[in-house]
C-alpha cells in the first residue's frame, strides 16, 4: 500500500483568542486529524509536529508557518496537505494558482476536510479554481452592495446598527434615548469639560464606581460591567451620535435620531479634546512621553526618525519610529527608511543608556571625592529605576543604522540631573554604541543587541507553566487528566501539550521569569515537541530553539 504522509496546516487571521486553552486552531487540527485517521486505510498517515499561523492574514504567502511547510513538501517529507476550508491555506486565486503548481512539481496535493475538493485529480483543480473565482467575486461584489447600502442609510441620518451606544437602546433599528444610562452620558460630559483631561476623568470614573453597560451576549454569557477606560470615555466623547449626528468615515450627517447632549456643547468637546491631541503628540498628560525619543532619534541619513501609529480592528495601537522620508509625499523615488517598533526600540535605547550610565559611574567616581562615591551610586541606582521618560533628558541624540544603535549623551543634563563631575570626561565618553539585529517571530520584531534580547517577560509562557504546575500536584494525587480538565475548564488535550512545562530546569524557568529566554522560547514552539527531562539535554534543546 502506497503510503501518504499528511501534514495538516492552520490558520487564524487575528491573535483573538490564542491564549485560550482550545482555540481555532486546536479546532482545525482535530477535525483534520480526524479526516486523517479516517483515510488510514487508503495509506494516509500524519506526520509529528503543527503547522498553525496565529494572527496572520490569508492575503499572503508569506506566513511561517506555511513557508515551512512548502520547504518540507519540497524535501519530499510531506506528500499532502490537509486544511480544514480551502480559505485556511489562501484566499486568493492567483496564490492559489502558485500553491497548485508548486505542489504539482513535488507530487503533492491538498484536501479540504469540509469541502469535496482534492487537487489530485484534475476536475479537482478544476472546480477548485471556478469555486475560488465565483467565492472571490461575489465577496467582492457583496462587500461593494454592502458599502454602498450602509453609505446611503447614513446620509439619510439612519442607525445601520452595530453595538448599541451607552444612554441609548434600540428599538424598531433605530435609537432611543435609555432614561436609565442617558445621565451617566451627560455625567461624562459635564466633568469632561471640567476636569479637561482623560486621564482625570479616568480617575474620577473610578471614584465614582462607573461601569460599562452590561449586555446578554446570544450564548448566555454577560459581557460589560467593567471600569472604564479612557479608550471607553474617549470614544464616548467623540461620537457624534449623542448629539443627534450620524457619522461616516470622515463625513458627519444629521440623524434620525435625538439628541443626547446639545449639539453646541458637543461641538466645544471636541475643540477640547482636539486641543489635548494636539498638546499629546509628543507628550502624555503627566510626566510620561507618548513618544519619548521625538527630536532625539535619527537614521544613519541624517533623517528624523517621525513617531507614527496605526490601529488594529479592536482598537489597539501600534506605535513605530518611521523615517521621515517614508511620509513624505512625493512622486519621486524614496530611498530606503526604517520602520521600527517604538516599545522594542525604546526598550533597546534605554538598556543601552543603563549600560552607559553604570560604564560611566565607573570614570567619574575617579573623580569624586572617597566620601560621596556611595551617595552617588545611590542617586544613580534610584534615577535609573524611572521608566524611558526620565532618561530621555540625558539623551542629546540617538543614531540607528543598518546593524548599528549609537547614543550620545548630554553632558550637561547629567550634570544637573545626577551632579556628576562630567566637565572633567571627554566627549568621547559620552558616546556610546551596540551591535543589534531584528528577529521576527509571526507579527513580532524583537530587536536584539549583541547577543541578547531586549528583556520582555511572555506573560502566556508563564502562565501555562504555572498551570502546568499545578495539574503536576493534581496528577500526583491520583487523579485523572479527565478530572482535571473538568475542574480547570480545558482539554485532555491542552493538558497533554502542557504538562511537560512543568518539568524545565530551573535556570530555564529564571529567564522565563526575567523575560530573558531565546525568542524561540514560546508556549506555541514548546507544546507540540517532547521536552528532554535531562536539564543538560533541556539547555542544548532551547539554545536550538
Amino acid at each position: 500500500m502506497t503510503r501518504f504522509a499528511c501534514a495538516i496546516y492552520t490558520r487564524k487571521s487575528s491573535e483573538e483568542g490564542l491564549d485560550q486553552a482550545f482555540n481555532s486552531l486546536d479546532a482545525q487540527y482535530e477535525a483534520c486529524a480526524a479526516y486523517i485517521a479516517s483515510q488510514k486505510g487508503e495509506g494516509w498517515v500524519l506526520v509529528p509536529g503543527r503547522y498553525d499561523d496565529g494572527g496572520i492574514s490569508g492575503g499572503t504567502l508569506e506566513r511561517p508557518a506555511l513557508q515551512r511547510l512548502l520547504s518540507d513538501i519540497d524535501a519530499g517529507k510531506v506528500q499532502q496537505i490537509v486544511v480544514y476550508k480551502i480559505d485556511r491555506l489562501t484566499r486568493s486565486l492567483a496564490d492559489f494558482a502558485k500553491l497548485v503548481e508548486r505542489l504539482e512539481t513535488r507530487s503533492a496535493s491538498f484536501v479540504s476536510v469540509t469541502q469535496s475538493f482534492n487537487t489530485a485529480t484534475s476536475m479537482g483543480r478544476l472546480t477548485l479554481n471556478m469555486l475560488l473565482s465565483f467565492a472571490q467575486f461575489e465577496r467582492e461584489v457583496t462587500a461593494e452592495r454592502i458599502r454602498d447600502k450602509i453609505a446611503a442609510s447614513k446620509r439619510k441620518g439612519f442607525w445601520t446598527g452595530g453595538t448599541v451606544p451607552l444612554g441609548f437602546v434600540a428599538q424598531d433599528r433605530s435609537l432611543v434615548i435609555d432614561p436609565q444610562t442617558s445621565g451617566l452620558v451627560r455625567e461624562i460630559f459635564e466633568q469632561y469639560e471640567t476636569l479637561r483631561s482623560l486621564n482625570a476623568l479616568k480617575a474620577r470614573a473610578d471614584e465614582q464606581g462607573w461601569r460599562t453597560r452590561r449586555t446578554l451576549r446570544s450564548g448566555g454569557t454577560q459581557a460589560g460591567g467593567k471600569p472604564f477606560t479612557t479608550g471607553h470615555l474617549h470614544h464616548i466623547l467623540s461620537n457624534p451620535i449623542y448629539a443627534g449626528r450620524v457619522r461616516h468615515k470622515d463625513k458627519i450627517f444629521e440623524g434620525q435620531q435625538a439628541e443626547l447632549i446639545d449639539a453646541s456643547r458637543w461641538d466645544q468637546v471636541q475643540k477640547l479634546l482636539q486641543q489635548r491631541a494636539a498638546h499629546r503628540r509628543g507628550m502624555s498628560y503627566g510626566a510620561t512621553p507618548l513618544a519619548p525619543l521625538i527630536g532625539r532619534l535619527f537614521d544613519e541619513t541624517g533623517d528624523r526618525m517621525t513617531p507614527s501609529h496605526t490601529k488594529t480592528k479592536r482598537g489597539t495601537r501600534r506605535r513605530y519610529y518611521v523615517s521621515a522620508r517614508l511620509l513624505r509625499k512625493t512622486t519621486a523615488p524614496t530611498p530606503g527608511g526604517w520602520r521600527l517598533p517604538a516599545g522594542t526600540l525604546e526598550e533597546a535605547v534605554e538598556a543601552l543608556v543603563n549600560t552607559a550610565l553604570n560604564d560611566m559611574f565607573t570614570s567619574v567616581s575617579a573623580c569624586l571625592a572617597v566620601e560621596t562615591i556611595t551617595t552617588h551610586r545611590a542617586t544613580l541606582e534610584a534615577w535609573m529605576v524611572r521608566a524611558l521618560s526620565g532618561k530621555c533628558s540625558v539623551i542629546e541624540k540617538a543614531t540607528i543604522s543598518p546593524g548599528q544603535l549609537r547614543v550620545r549623551l548630554s553632558g550637561k543634563a547629567l550634570g544637573s540631573e545626577l551632579g556628576w563631575p562630567v566637565h572633567q570626561l571627554d566627549d568621547s565618553s559620552l558616546e556610546f554604541e551596540a551591535t543589534f539585529r531584528l528577529r521576527k517571530r509571526g507579527l513580532e520584531t524583537k530587536l536584539l543587541l549583541g547577543n541578547r534580547s531586549v528583556e520582555r517577560i511572555d506573560t502566556v509562557l508563564l502562565r501555562n507553566i504555572a498551570n502546568a504546575r499545578a495539574w503536576l500536584e493534581m496528577v500526583e494525587k491520583g487523579k485523572s487528566l479527565e478530572q482535571i480538565a473538568s475542574a480547570e475548564g480545558t482539554s485532555p488535550r491542552r493538558i497533554r501539550q502542557l504538562l511537560h512545562l512543568a518539568f524545565l530546569a530551573p535556570d530555564i524557568l529564571r529567564t522565563v521569569v526575567q523575560g530573558q529566554q531565546p525568542i524561540g522560547l514560546t508556549t506555541e514552539s514548546l507544546k507540540d515537541r517532547e521536552l528532554p527531562l535531562d536539564w543538560s539535554a533541556q539547555r542544548d534543546f532551547v539554545r536550538a530553539l
